[in-house]
């Protein structure tokens, strides 16, 4: 079916955890026609939810892309996680959409996902369409709801439906904008009059969406002021023009489980969602120029795709979603890739719906598909025509929050672990394997438990590999707060000759990682043996006198020594130096350093006590608060040791809505009573 941008509407299907955007996405297709019967989440049936950790977990992972048709439009899905840890799918999906519909439950509050999602769109310049689903569930409150969102964003939202309740479920709807009512039945929807008791509500719905068409075009805006009216024509532009401009957030309702109020919702999307053709912030890097440049989105031009997406699967291989943002992508084509300066040749696309792929000749502007088998591409790449490259921003992604140490479950398959979690790094671009040149150990971060866990299945059923995780170890110090001096001998006589080392050392406090230094005079320890005497110091300062932790900040001096003519040699030196550092070390009133994090914490001004109050417990310090838009930022110094799952606590007190930073900023000493423990150890 050959399609233009102008029909295509690509829509990421956002919202909190739990609201119902995977049945919503079911509905839609099951409605255009890509279904034969719609999937259960209970069941694990749905295309979306196809992963077998979201099939047992009855709750999606990943993002996934599923089209349909309707209105002879083609509307590509992109059913999105709403569980706080994978905000990396959602930024993914944000950068292939040209527009968001929010689902959203009718309780009468707006839930942390609906805030956050209305304003990633908000800052990311996506129109937005909200439906608020579950109106067959008891209680529900569509009034309470639309005006908890009225009172959350001021002149922005704009109910176009008004639902027919009866007996508390809704029954039917009545659309203000074509002023036709309908009533659901089995075999879909009637027509009904609007309803005499719904009249006077209707008719002030019917205004207010008048005056925000107004308010939306400075035609329209003096056309109405004249007559005090304006055609229905003129309100769909208005309306349309304003959701275009971030200023109008259409409200929609229904129910996705029993597919009702789905039907509409589809055919609103088809006339007020933006036309792929009409994306506006597809900006790009001219690479021959080294300008920003606004890539249209036409079919006439050299070819410019993204890869949105990587998925990584054993036996099928690499999948790389992208969208192409100009000309037509067809199979058999060659493509540069100005990421990584490599070539690759596209040897199929495919459309999908969920798991299921379909072969296509060509993807033209405007369309989202998926590439196989591509070497040197993964997510955030640009793909374009090798004479006309272009080069688009990175997607961006959240720093890891959360880190785990991880170990191999059984000794031998450390090599299996590690591949293969670096294979789901490059799927997951908001999970990383890192070393920690502190500890020496293997560290996965993520966005929070969940996450990790997921990971960490997806290692055992994708790679057959199983990996422990445990509570990182911290990079604590040892070092001195005094000056002592003390003597090493070693001596050792053997059959043939011995093995004779003196050295008398000063140990003092310093402000460099290490020192060394020699005051030896007349020649009481040859100069041929110092260098041993350092090395025997050096190889000591990894294991410290009060806990085996490293040792930093320390001066080591040779001032005085003495040696054998015959049984002298460097090993036997080096073996006196480390008997003067034990000695000296514990003579310098040793102690114990820890690692201090830089903190930068940003709350809702409701829960600034809780966080603060909880910073105390973990012995931080406050060091500056500021205010950023509604939110308090916290800039404070505390201890790592204490800040380990700090993301799951901050969650925990914010309802989600606080995120942090947190880099190494310095060591301390560490009081008295962490010391006792760590030395008790």
């Amino acid at each position: 079916m050959a399609i233009s941008a102008q029909d295509i509407r690509n829509v990421a299907i956002i919202g909190h955890s739990g609201e119902g955007k995977t049945t919503l996405c079911e509905a839609m297709l099951f409605n255009g026609h890509s279904l034969s019967r719609m999937g259960k989440i209970e069941n694990g049936t749905t295309v979306s939810d196809y992963d077998e950790q979201e099939i047992a977990r009855k709750m999606s992972i990943s993002l996934t892309v599923c089209h349909t048709y309707w209105r002879e439009t083609k509307i590509n899905l992109l059913d999105v996680p709403g569980f706080l840890d994978f905000e990396g799918e959602l930024n993914e999906a944000m950068r292939a959409c040209g527009a968001a519909l929010i689902v959203m439950g009718p309780s009468g509050s707006v839930t942390v996902g609906t805030e956050k999602a209305i304003s990633l769109c908000m800052k990311t310049e996506k129109p937005m369409v909200i439906f608020i689903n579950g109106m067959d569930k008891d209680n529900a409150d569509y009034h309470g709801t639309v005006e908890a969102l009225r009172q959350a964003y001021p002149a922005k939202i704009a109910p176009i439906q008004l639902p027919i309740m009866q007996n508390g479920k809704m029954v039917g709807i009545i659309n203000t904008l074509t002023e036709r009512a309908f009533k659901f039945s089995q075999t879909g929807t009637e027509e009904i009059p609007i309803p005499e008791n719904m009249m006077e509500e209707f008719e002030n719905m019917k205004l207010a969406l008048t005056e925000t068409a107004a308010e939306n075009d400075d035609v329209l805006l003096e056309k109405y002021f004249e007559t005090g009216e304006l055609t229905r024509d003129e309100c769909i532009h208005g309306i349309r023009k304003g959701i275009a401009t971030m200023n109008v957030i259409p409200v929609m309702a229904g129910s996705a489980l029993n597919n009702r109020g789905v039907i509409n919702l589809m055919s609103e999307i088809v006339k007020y969602v933006p036309q792929a053709a009409e994306r506006r912030d597809l900006l790009a890097t001219d690479i021959a120029t080294g300008k920003v440049i606004n890539v249209e989105c036409t079919e006439d031009g050299p070819v410019a795709a993204q890869v949105f997406k990587t998925t990584v699967d054993p036996f099928v291989g690499k999948l790389n979603y992208l969208r192409v943002n100009r000309g037509v992508l067809k199979a058999g084509t060659t493509l540069y890739n100005p990421n990584t300066g490599t070539t690759e040749r596209i040897a199929s696309l495919y459309v999908t719906n969920g798991k299921k792929q379909e072969a296509v000749a060509e993807l033209t502007a405007g369309d989202i598909g998926a590439v196989a088998k591509l070497t040197n591409t993964g997510t955030g790449d640009t793909l374009c025509d090798e004479n006309a490259q272009v080069k688009f921003d990175a997607i961006p992604f959240p720093h890891p929050t959360l880190y785990m140490a991880v170990y191999a479950k059984t000794q031998g398959t450390e090599d299996k672990v590690f591949s293969g979690l670096t294979r789901l790094a490059e799927e997951d671009k908001s999970f990383t394997v890192t070393k920690a040149t502190e500890t020496g150990e293997s560290l996965i971060g993520g966005q929070g438990e969940v996450h990790l866990d997921v990971i960490n299945k997806k290692l055992k059923s994708k790679f057959g590999a199983e990996a422990e995780l445990r509570t990182p170890k911290v990079a604590y110090r040892e070092t001195i707060l005094a000056t002592s001096t003390a003597e090493g001998k070693y001596k050792k006589q053997t059959g043939g000759h011995g093995q004779y080392g003196h050295c008398k050392m000063r140990f003092e406090p310093s402000d460099q990682p290490f020192e060394f230094a020699e005051e030896v005079v007349g020649g009481a320890v040859p100069k041929q043996y110092i260098p041993a005497v350092e090395k025997g110091i050096t190889e000591c300062l990894s294991n410290g006198v009060l806990a085996g932790y490293p040792v930093m900040n320390i001066k080591a001096v040779l001032y005085d020594g003495s040696y054998h003519d015959v049984d002298s040699s460097e090993a036997a030196f080096k073996a006196a130096a480390e008997l003067a550092f034990k000695e000296g070390m514990k003579n310098a009133r040793p102690t114990i350093l820890e690692p201090i994090c830089k903190m930068r914490i940003a709350v809702p001004e409701k829960y600034l006590g809780d966080v603060l109050g909880d910073l105390t417990k973990r012995r931080g310090r406050i060091i500056v608060m500021d205010t950023k838009d509604d939110m308090q930022i916290i800039t404070a110094d505390a201890p790592q040791a204490e800040i380990l799952t700090y993301a799951t606590s901050l969650r925990s007190m914010t309802q989600g809505r606080g995120k942090f930073t947190s880099t190494f900023d310095r060591y301390e000493q560490a009081p008295e009573n962490i010391i006792q423990q760590l030395t008790a150890k």
